[in-house]
């Protein structure tokens, strides 16, 4: 029974989405067109705010992080579940399983903190624009970005060291595509309670936190701007705020849907195809579409390579 119960705990088998094979292939083409989208859209974007200065600002600072974070989540899901789709035992090791939580983890954590960073800077920007520089200076972007990162490594060790304080010997048949904590704790023959109890101690202050955050910072935002005088400026200042509250409103959405209690387990796959692959998807389109300084800078970079480009040809 020993020996059993450790080979249950070395590797798991990921069930995924369907068996039958011509489903597997449309699956596995939408998903693998969905994934170099969400890759191109938002290291593109990245490399966009690294290599123009203009874009060197909290706002657009704030952004780059969230586009990365998004590239983390999505390489930390996606590639496993492409494998997947033609893989005869679909089997991923205990520390595969850790190592695919903690980067899910991590990116979805520093997503919650940077949407609130970035409704504190729109918060600043538009109730006080003439304090703007001196209370959201690059600094305090940066310490507020490497916060973080910091704060959001330690709440993924803290889920993972507590997650191999378990044993899993009920099955090793995870009924999802990627290793998600509640489906771990549903095979776990040792009582999960501490490990939900760290969740309602650590991921839900975060989790209000950054809500609350938001909400205050945009409640603030609509009455300044319902305040304002001149339609020009609340189009303008509306303008700026869209393309941050719709992303918030999405993943916000995908957040509460998510938590509910652990026994249900009906909308695990739907709710987590949104957050691990649409979400990482949409978010560098919402921004770089609604945007016109990002539509801007991209047009003069395509010049230039345009550019580039012609005079290469001539010189050949």
């Amino acid at each position: 029974m020993t020996s059993a119960n450790s080979s249950l705990t070395t590797e798991f088998i990921l069930i995924g989405f369907t068996d039958n094979p011509d489903q597997k292939i449309l699956l596995f083409i939408l998903f693998f067109v969905i994934y170099l989208l969400t890759m191109v859209g938002n290291l593109g974007l990245v490399a966009l705010i690294y290599m123009e200065r203009c874009l060197h600002i909290p706002m657009y600072i704030f952004l780059g992080n969230l586009a990365l974070m998004d590239s983390c989540c999505s390489c930390a899901i996606t590639p496993k579940m492409l494998d997947n789709f033609f893989s005869r035992d679909r089997k991923i090791s205990l520390y595969e399983c850790m190592v695919q939580f903690y980067f899910l983890c991590l990116a979805e954590t520093a997503d919650c903190f940077l949407l609130a960073a970035m409704a504190y800077d729109r918060y600043v920007a538009i109730c006080s624009p003439l304090q703007y520089h001196s209370r959201m200076s690059k600094k305090l972007c940066i310490q507020m970005t490497i916060g973080s990162f910091i704060a959001s490594n330690l709440h993924s060790m803290i889920h993972v060291g507590l997650l191999l304080r378990l044993t899993f010997c009920k099955s090793n048949k995870i009924d999802h595509f990627f290793c998600d904590i509640l489906p771990l704790y549903r095979l776990s023959c040792t009582d999960p309670f501490i490990n939900e109890l760290m969740i309602y101690i650590f991921s839900m202050p975060i989790q209000i936190f950054t809500i609350a955050t938001v909400l205050i910072s945009y409640l603030y935002i609509l009455c300044t701007i319902f305040q304002m005088k001149s339609k020009k400026g609340r189009g303008k200042a509306f303008s700026t705020c869209a393309s941050h509250f719709l992303s918030v409103s999405i993943f916000y959405i995908c957040l509460l849907m998510y938590i509910r209690p652990f026994e249900e387990h009906d909308k695990d796959i739907p709710v987590a195809i949104f957050y691990t692959i649409v979400i990482p998807l949409l978010n560098p389109f919402i921004y770089s579409l609604r945007n016109k300084v990002v539509i801007n800078v991209l047009k003069k970079v395509m010049r230039t390579y345009n550019i580039l480009k012609q005079v290469s040809t001539i010189a050949n």
